[in-house]
């Protein structure tokens, strides 16, 4: 008997990619392994933070590193560590902010909800959000005007396929007007860690990712960037971090992860996806009445998504259709948006049959642009 038979579950096909709702990603047998043997033994957690942080710099080439319990964690205790550095004073005070700089810079666009608004995560360290530029544009000057502005405490940024609105912001022109001003820049870049040396490649003095999506971990939020910067994040454990702590499993599991990503052969590891996403593609397109298109990501990660639309059926009645099958899909502007990365073959072939099954009607259709 399998767990989901067990707790009495239903079993889900995961359609959505790194998705919060459905668990995430799947971890591999090592991983599982990996964390297995952590719940059955003690650390010095000290020790083990600080192994991390030299292991995940040096898979990453960042200076420090830290785990923290998720990548919404992460931009709270990153801004909280912007706000106060090591300053224990500043620690306890937390979120009460007053006489810090408490005023975090935000591209317009870059306000997302991913389940929470990360709006929400700049205020839960009790911090202020200062939006920079319209939800359409936000260019250098636009950002340079808000950063002018008093108790600024750091830039955030986010690079993420939730960010689709408007000109992309210039993520290296940003961080560097952020230093102009004496500024710490944090780039929220949470999926999008098969992209780490580019998002590192900014200058960004703290980049946040996720454990649990493409690195498949436990999971966890992870802390990268300078030295200063991580050192004060770590700090943060003695204040409003506490709530947001890593697991010893977290950990350990981050750095099983890791250590399979690092010996991965990541070109074919790519190529493998884009054919699976291609292959399913065609094979959707047969189906009468269903059109299919493969889509690359918007925020540049090297993972594309079948796009599909179907005739005579709108986008949020064939997802609950699927649903009834235990198969979950996102819906975007009258599409169907189904990420592959996780899933096997004979999943992939459960939905093409529940597809199939639909039999859709001859009548209006077409992408969404």
């Amino acid at each position: 008997m399998g767990i989901h038979e067990r707790l009495g579950l239903s079993k889900a096909i995961n359609a959505c990619g790194g998705y919060t709702p459905l668990g995430v990603s799947r971890s591999s047998p090592a991983v599982a392994e990996a964390v297995a043997a952590a719940l059955q033994e003690f650390f010095v957690m000290d020790e083990l933070a600080d192994h991390a942080s030299e292991s995940i710099a040096k898979a990453t080439g960042a200076e420090a590193a830290a785990v923290v319990h998720c990548t919404a964690a992460a931009t709270t205790i990153a801004v909280a560590a912007a706000m106060t550095g090591t300053a224990a004073d500043r620690i306890a005070q937390l979120p009460d902010t007053r006489d810090l700089p408490n005023h975090v810079v935000l591209p317009a666009g870059h306000a997302i909800d991913y389940g929470q608004s990360n709006l929400q995560a700049v205020r839960l360290a009790g911090a202020y959000v200062v939006p920079a530029g319209s939800e359409q544009r936000c260019d250098l000057d636009d950002l340079a005007n808000a950063l002018a502005g008093p108790d600024v405490a750091c830039l955030l940024l986010v690079s993420s396929r939730l960010v689709h609105q408007g000109e992309p912001v210039d993520l290296a022109g940003a961080v560097t007007a952020a230093h102009r001003r004496g500024v710490p820049a944090i780039i929220d870049g949470a999926a999008q860690f098969p992209r780490v040396d580019e998002l590192l490649a900014t200058g960004a003095d703290a980049v946040l990712l996720s454990g649990q999506k493409y690195l498949a971990s436990p999971t966890a939020g992870v802390v990268i960037g300078t030295r200063p910067f991580v050192q004060a994040v770590r700090a943060q454990d003695k204040g409003i971090g506490r709530a947001m702590k890593p697991t010893k499993e977290a950990v350990v599991g981050v750095l099983a992860a890791l250590d399979e990503w690092q010996t991965r052969d990541r070109d074919k590891w790519f190529a493998d996806e884009a054919a699976k996403v291609a292959r399913f593609a065609e094979e959707a397109a047969k189906i009468p009445g269903l059109e299919a298109r493969v889509r690359p990501d918007p925020a540049g990660l090297p993972v594309s998504r079948v796009v599909l639309v179907a005739q005579g059926i709108d986008a949020t009645t064939l997802a609950n259709a699927l649903r009834a099958s235990n198969i979950h899909v996102m819906t975007n502007k009258g599409e169907l948006v189904l990420e592959l990365v996780s899933l096997n073959e004979d999943e992939l072939q459960t939905i093409l049959q529940a597809l199939a099954r639909q039999g859709f009607a001859n009548g209006p259709g077409g992408f969404a642009e």
